[in-house]
């Protein structure tokens, strides 16, 4: 049986973690739990660079964050689908890894991708902890598995968060994964097409979000996470 993951944070394309909670990856890794990613597909539509290179920084930001696993499910770019075959393609990862915390895709933003992979593995989620379902791995059936809590990082499109991550002590490491995507950012060097992540104004978004962010809960930079499903506890206090 595969080793249990902690938080396991699932993306449509290579980056979408880094982009938006890298911080919150690095932070739960150092505080000794077990993280990983699973990209849903490998970016081959993108503008800018090409599928290989995508897996090649994927691999460096993986490394940079320490992630204890990362898998890509191989699904079209720009063409993502919920249907029986990918949801069960989810189901197997999620009772593969048996996250009790799972990062999506935002429910809504710029890229299409994002949201359905937002209702693709939310829905997998639920499915994944129905025993009538069943699922083999390496030929050994899986047990079922539902995370205790789903949340969903924000990406392009701002959206008000219910949850604020203090990252301030993880930022410069933060910063060094994002940048491992050296084919998607900003080089004035390079010949390829402008897009709006590569414009050198996108870091100064993704920095003064954070900033932003931060203000609320009086560090220095935050990511922040909207809940997919209500947050239980049984102290108020806890949440403090």
């Amino acid at each position: 049986m595969h080793p249990k993951i902690d938080i396991l944070a699932f993306a449509a394309h290579p980056d979408d973690v880094e982009i938006s909670a890298a911080g919150i990856m690095i932070k739960h890794k150092e505080a000794g739990l077990k993280t990983a990613v699973i990209d849903l597909t490998a970016g081959e539509l993108g503008s800018r660079g090409s599928a290989e290179l995508r897996k090649t920084e994927s691999e460096q930001a993986s490394l940079i964050m320490q992630l204890d696993a990362r898998e890509n499910l191989g699904f079209r770019d720009g063409f993502l689908e919920v249907n029986e075959s990918t949801l069960m393609s989810v189901v197997r990862i999620i009772r593969k890894y048996r996250p009790d915390i799972m990062l999506i895709n935002a429910e809504t933003d710029r890229h299409p991708d994002h949201g359905i992979a937002h209702t693709l593995v939310k829905r997998a989620a639920f499915l994944s902890g129905l025993v009538k379902i069943e699922t083999h791995s390496d030929g050994v059936a899986q047990a079922a598995w539902r995370p205790k809590a789903i949340y969903a990082y924000i990406q392009d499109q701002f959206i008000h968060p219910d949850v604020l991550v203090d990252v301030s002590e993880q930022w410069e490491k933060r910063m060094a994964c994002l940048m491992a995507y050296s084919s998607q950012f900003y080089n004035p060097a390079s010949s390829e097409p402008l897009t709006p992540i590569s414009t050198p104004e996108f870091m100064k978004n993704i920095e003064g979000r954070s900033v932003q962010l931060a203000r609320h809960i009086q560090c220095r930079h935050a990511e922040g996470l909207n809940t997919v499903r209500p947050l239980g506890t049984n102290l108020l206090t806890d949440l403090i």
